[in-house]
């Protein structure tokens, strides 16, 4: 107990003196014109309870979450996750996707429990690791739920969907519901070229999952937004002109202990690219 109230002390400090500094800007300080929303994967909180996390995201001004189960966990009842979701909202955050949910059942009676869980947190869309062989199964669910499901990709490693490709080559004559989420470093690792995946992806595009890295291969390589070699600037242009209406989800998955400072400088960045492309 005294950790955790350390820790909380020890944030909230630095969240206090960041905001003091000026390093961080609210949301609504970039021009309003611009159509790149930026949100928070809260996977990047992992280590955080829900509250917390919460006032973190509030405190870097950042007003939409895509929620890990971390903070909105399945196995709550109904009435506690309708209670987890109004939290994020009295602090003034949507709640625009959930996920990454793993789709591993094989049919309709074991994957359903996770769309009734996306249903009592209305989320608008589901960020998620299907296999090709229940990929029907979870195509019926998205229309009976009416919800967006937005595969993602994991990678070299992922045995499933590693590429953008490869989830839009599945789906191409599915329903609209059956999209993409871009992860945009598991993407590089694989070799693609991030912004002709944005391209190709057009309005299947569900979600973005923002990170950077120092080296393009190298997942133990992944730092601070802006301090690598991934093409945000020219990602962002694409977004544009594909007419993107989606998010911009940083998922920061490195220093999770202490993930705010390097989380302000990614958005500090974000904005600026933003900004400056907006002027």
């Amino acid at each position: 107990m005294m950790m955790a109230m350390n820790r909380r002390h020890v944030i909230g400090t630095m969240l206090g003196a960041a905001a003091t500094s000026g390093v961080l800007r609210s949301q609504s300080a970039a021009p309003s014109s611009v159509p790149i929303n930026l949100g928070v994967a809260t996977y990047s909180l992992r280590e955080f309870q829900r509250d917390l996390a919460i006032r973190m995201i509030h405190d870097m001004g950042i007003a939409y979450a895509d929620v890990k189960e971390f903070h909105l966990p399945q196995n709550d009842s109904p009435a506690q996750l309708t209670a987890g979701c109004r939290a994020f909202q009295k602090a003034g955050i949507d709640i625009i996707a959930g996920g990454n949910i793993s789709l591993n059942e094989p049919d309709e009676a074991g994957l359903r429990p996770h769309f009734e869980y996306a249903r009592i947190c209305k989320f608008p869309v589901m960020v998620c690791a299907p296999k090709h062989e229940n990929l029907a199964v979870v195509e019926k669910l998205a229309k009976e739920f009416d919800v967006k499901i937005a595969i993602h990709n994991h990678g070299p490693e992922d045995k499933q969907f590693p590429t953008p490709r490869s989830v839009l080559d599945a789906v191409k004559n599915m329903d609209p519901r059956m999209g993409l989420c871009i992860d945009i470093g598991h993407t590089a690792r694989t070799g693609d070229d991030i912004v002709e995946a944005v391209r190709m992806a057009g309005p299947r595009l569900y979600e973005m999952h923002f990170k950077d890295l120092r080296e393009k291969s190298a997942k133990e390589s992944q730092c601070i937004v802006g301090q690598g070699i991934l093409p945000i600037p020219a990602i962002f242009r694409e977004l544009r002109k594909i007419g993107y209406s989606g998010f911009c989800s940083l998922e920061y998955e490195i220093e999770e202990d202490n993930p705010i400072p390097g989380m302000q400088q990614s958005f500090a960045y974000m904005r600026g690219v933003i900004a400056g492309q907006q002027s």
